[in-house]
Order: structure tokens, then C-alpha cells, then sequence
């Protein structure tokens, strides 16, 4: 039996600086969780805006583009594997979330957040449960910060090739456990994470090829902390 949607989501906020706020990556075994947050401009719309997992690549990689062309204000925040291992996922994700919204160089005057609650933190909020499909903000969100992590994956899968990265963006698919548990961990895998755990007393570290390979320096993916429209 299909599922009843969920009516549309009626905000008390009237103002012009609503940020929607949305996470990436939670359940995968390796690298960031990834976050957005962005304030919409009422005068310059977004068409088709969705839940980033419901677009198609090239509708989502379009999007990303207006939206950041267009948004009044948006921010990238995240909380890499190894804070992840240090606060566990849960509050890794409420930090990414905090940093995104402390990015804005505009303040919001209020926050959505999709889920079912808010981080700790002192902007006026309020959850939104499946708000990447009923609030337009989150789901701008949803797509900068899931392009975002995509493409973080796509130039992990280059620098530790043979793990699949490009194409399960880091989720503990099949591919991914074999290639783990035959390859080792790598330092941008999550080792609080029980399939990195046991991979790690099953096979170990990951080794590092042949610098001739062009993978001789142990490799990462450089970010800022923010990355905002400034």
C-alpha cells in the first residue's frame, strides 16, 4: 500500500532570511559528512526543486549551479572521518549542521532543518520531517550538499582506486566491503564504523602503491572548513 505524502509544510516564519538546512553522508564508510545551508532569494526563484535522491545527476549538477548562482546565501559545512570517530555520526552531523549555518554571510532569521530535530544551537529552528520535499530551502540544501559529497567521492575513487568510490559514493555496498577487506582501510575511512573495524584487524592499513603510480603521497581531499558565497 503507497504511502500518504505528507502535506505541505506551512512555516510561522514570514521573513525573507528562512535557511534550510540538510545533511549528506551519514551512513557511509568513508570521508566527510556534508552539510548545507541556504536562504533562498524570493525575487530570483529556483525552478524544480526536490529532494536531491529523487533528481537525476544531470538535474542535480544544474541545480547545484543556480542555486548557487542565485541563493541569497549558502554555506558548505562538515565534520571529516576523524571527527566522526572522535563525536560519533550523530553529533558530527549537529556540528556540520552549525558550521553550515555559522558560514552564511547573512544571518538567518530562522532555520528548517530536515528530520525530526535541531542541533543545539542559539537561531531560532525548527524540524522538518522529509523537508527536502516540502521546503524548498532544504532542498536547495539537499543538493549542494549531496553534489558536494559526490563529487568528493568521485576524486577519492582516483586517488584510492580499486574501492568503487565513484560509483557507491562511499555506502557500505558489496563492492565496497570486499574491496575493504581485500585492500585495507584507508585514512579517509571511518574506523568507529564496525565494517571498518573489522577490516582493519582482518587486513590492516591500506598500502600505499608505488610512488611511479602517481598515488606515493598519502592522498586527501583539500577543503576549507567553509566554503560560502563570500
Amino acid at each position: 500500500m503507497a504511502k500518504t505524502p505528507l502535506p505541505p509544510f506551512e512555516c510561522g516564519y514570514r521573513g525573507r532570511l528562512l535557511a534550510g538546512v540538510d545533511e549528506v553522508g551519514r551512513g557511509p564508510l568513508i570521508g566527510a559528512v556534508v552539510t548545507a545551508a541556504v536562504i533562498l532569494d524570493p525575487d530570483r526563484p529556483v525552478a524544480g526543486l526536490a529532494d536531491s535522491k529523487k533528481l537525476t545527476e544531470k538535474k542535480r549538477d544544474a541545480l547545484y549551479e543556480e542555486i548557487l548562482e542565485k541563493a541569497a546565501a549558502w554555506c558548505i559545512g562538515r565534520c571529516e572521518a576523524a571527527e566522526i570517530d572522535q563525536l560519533n555520526i550523530y553529533q558530527a552531523t549537529m556540528v556540520a549542521m552549525e558550521r553550515a549555518v555559522a558560514g552564511l554571510h547573512v544571518p538567518p532569521e530562522y532555520v528548517l532543518v530536515d528530520g525530526n530535530r535541531c542541533p543545539n544551537w542559539g537561531w531560532a529552528s525548527e524540524p522538518v520531517v522529509k523537508g527536502d520535499s516540502r521546503v524548498e530551502a532544504i532542498s536547495a540544501a539537499s543538493i549542494l550538499a549531496k553534489v558536494t559529497r559526490d563529487r568528493e567521492m568521485i576524486d577519492l575513487a582516483q586517488a584510492y582506486p580499486g574501492y568503487g568510490l565513484a560509483q557507491h559514493k562511499g555506502y557500505p555496498t558489496p563492492v565496497h566491503l570486499e574491496a575493504l577487506f581485500r585492500l585495507g582501510v584507508t585514512p579517509e575511512h571511518r574506523r568507529s564504523f564496525r565494517p571498518v573495524q573489522e577490516a582493519l584487524e582482518q587486513v590492516g592499513e591500506w598500502q600505499c602503491p608505488d610512488a611511479q603510480t602517481g598515488f606515493g603521497d598519502s592522498p586527501s581531499v583539500q577543503v576549507d572548513l567553509f566554503e560560502n558565497s563570500d
